[in-house]
């Protein structure tokens, strides 16, 4: 009676598998980080001295900066093991552009700030006459 031991590709397999599983279990847990650390990822007193048009500015960098983050992070996930690399790659730079966000905000509550309303086109302005057709001219009065 012999005793067989499991072939080595299963345990290898197996192992690789828990290695896995633990590493995608730490990487889960970066996921939460982003609103419970807003001040580690900026400087509190940064916008302090804005006045409200350099807030307004600050505001919009700051929400293409996230969107740009966000669809590299998204583009980053199709791929093969790609939840990891995004994770590493574009995570942390999300969660500093969150924090500035956030006080960015804050600043823009503490100096009562408000959108400036977008330019209205040349609508107002008087529209420029057009000027007349060349070439020869039907007398009035006599239709075609």
């Amino acid at each position: 009676m012999s005793v067989r031991f499991p072939s080595r590709p299963n345990l290898l397999r197996a192992a690789a598998m828990v290695a896995l599983l633990a590493s995608a279990a730490a990487v889960s847990g970066c996921a939460q980080i982003g609103d419970s650390v807003p001040s580690a990822f900026a400087d509190p007193a940064k916008y302090d001295l804005y006045d409200c048009k350099q807030l307004e500015a600050e505001r919009a960098s700051l929400k293409a900066r996230a969107t740009e983050q966000e669809r590299l992070m998204a583009k980053a996930e199709t791929g093969v093991g790609g939840t990891v690399v995004s994770e590493m790659v574009y995570r942390n730079e999300l969660i500093s552009i969150h924090s500035q966000q956030k006080l960015e905000e804050e600043a823009w509550r503490k100096g009562k700030c408000h959108e400036t309303p977008p330019d209205t086109p040349a609508a107002a302005a008087p529209a420029a006459p057009t000027p007349a057709p060349k070439g020869p001219r039907a007398p009035r009065g006599l239709v075609h």
